[in-house]
């Protein structure tokens, strides 16, 4: 049985309650007897119920976290950062994931939400109008968006915080890379724009790039995951060695990955006959042969800075709350986080084949 507060009042000669004033505000006993209690719990083993107490005072330090995925590298680096800054904190973190599935992010939510979290951060599939983000604001529940991006286009869009890279300028930033190479076919692989409007940005730097150049876009391709629905969608792809594309930019890392190794098996070399640029900058993707070059994000900051903005925002809306003010006006800055990318060079792009109409 674990050791009870109760043992460790009566083994350091002390009251219950100069144990609990200790536990709560540790500057509260005199130095001797914090000294005798700290033996105690030492000698005993005891470990203060936390939850409990955080409870009983109107919060749990405990922050949700819902993402798409776990099996694409990003989100678990995003993970690391709000685990790390949260521990700096002195709060717990409890995660949960939808698997793209729009439909299971309401249940998410709900999930943490019975875990009496204070706040949470996620990604969900469309940012701007969302219900589950409608009903975290109706309930008054803090949080904070990780990698969606509410563009200053978008004004029509609710003032909702978010920490990102901006996905839009960072796509085009990678297709005008390859088009300084000479390529002049280049095609976008994408995961489902209705599962992720990273990706519809992403699609949307893409057409920047192509258009400032006076080229043509050719047709994305969608697929599911991180993979090609069939071989056909290659085979479609390539059919006709004069019209198939010189290049590929494709939307993540893992969907980069996957038409390499698909290309390979159809016959055909990275990068000597199709070049691939991926989107994220997973750190995988550096220790491939030939390494892929992609859009890099810092997804460990990503989750660092969105965790301090959510701890800032749960303790102003605590400090709001006791002083029965209302909630204090949200500053655009506070609001969104745009933090820098960088193009990483790699062997999975070259110059287009030589005798290429490109």
């Amino acid at each position: 049985m674990r050791p009870s507060i109760k043992q460790v009042a009566h083994l350091a000669g002390v009251s219950i309650a100069t144990v609990s004033r200790l536990l709560n505000k540790p500057g509260s006993v005199s130095a001797e007897t914090a000294e005798k209690i700290h033996r105690s719990i030492a000698e005993l083993g005891f470990r203060p119920n936390f939850t409990g107490r955080n409870l009983r005072a109107g919060n749990s330090r405990t922050v949700g976290v819902v993402v798409p995925t776990l099996s694409n590298t990003v989100f678990a680096q995003c993970l690391q950062g709000i685990e790390l800054a949260a521990r700096a904190l002195d709060y717990s973190v409890m995660f949960t994931t939808t698997e793209y599935l729009p439909e299971e992010e309401t249940a998410a939510v709900e999930l943490l939400l019975s875990h009496r979290v204070d706040g949470m951060i996620l990604t969900v599939a469309d940012a701007s109008a969302n219900a589950t983000l409608d009903l975290l604001e109706r309930e008054r529940i803090p949080f904070v968006l990780a990698y969606n991006q509410l563009g200053t286009d978008q004004t029509a869009a609710p003032a909702r915080a978010s920490v990102s890279v901006d996905n839009r300028a960072a796509a085009c930033d990678a297709v005008a890379h390859l088009i300084g190479l000479g390529h002049r076919r280049i095609q976008m692989l994408s995961g489902r724009f209705n599962a992720s409007d990273r990706a519809m940005q992403r699609y949307y730097g893409y057409l920047d790039a192509m258009r400032a150049a006076g080229l043509t876009p050719m047709a994305a391709i969608e697929v599911e995951r991180h993979t090609l629905t069939a071989a056909a969608d290659y085979q479609q792809m390539m059919a006709d060695p004069r019209q198939r594309p010189t290049a590929l930019f494709c939307s993540n890392d893992l969907l980069a990955m996957s038409a390499m190794r698909d290309l390979r098996a159809l016959g055909m070399k990275v990068p000597d006959d199709i070049s691939v640029m991926g989107f994220d900058g997973i750190p995988v993707g550096a220790l491939m042969e030939p390494v892929l070059a992609s859009v890099v994000q810092p997804s460990e900051q990503i989750g660092e800075v969105a965790l301090r903005v959510l701890v800032e925002a749960i303790e102003r809306n605590a400090t709001a709350a006791a002083a029965a003010a209302p909630d204090p006006a949200l500053s655009a800055s506070w609001l969104r986080h745009i933090l820098p990318h960088a193009v990483r060079s790699g062997g999975s792009v070259a110059l287009p084949a030589t005798g290429v109409d490109c």
